[in-house]
């Protein structure tokens, strides 16, 4: 049952500039802003395993917001729930009713191994 009663924490990290000034794909995660959100929803989703040289498990977390809010959240940002620091993986899903927002779902995971 989803209550919104969770908090999370945002993360956001510029791009690292190289020495010639360039912009590149690489975050700065030392210069990172880190924002509180309160009413939130963070639910476990699909897990996969790897086994090879190296095993590794990926988890998938879902961030749902409460009717009416959005969450300031992109691609390369993080997100610290549940005690776990989680990737968003992809852009967030905002959902409109008629010329409303709805709600928004955020597609996370988690990288272990």
């Amino acid at each position: 049952m989803i209550r919104y009663r969770q908090t999370v924490v945002t993360h956001r990290a510029p791009l690292v500039v190289d020495r010639y000034g360039n912009t590149t794909s690489e975050r700065d995660w030392g210069a990172a802003t880190s924002t509180t959100v309160r009413g939130v929803d963070v639910v476990p989703q699909e897990s996969t395993e790897a086994v090879g040289d190296r095993p590794v498990v990926v988890t998938g977390w879902r961030l749902l917001t409460r009717r009416g809010v959005d969450i300031d959240l992109g691609p390369g940002d993080r997100v610290t729930a549940l005690g776990r620091l989680l990737e968003v993986d992809g852009s967030p899903a905002r959902y409109p009713l008629g010329d409303r927002h709805h709600h928004t779902e955020v597609r996370l995971r988690e990288v272990t191994g």
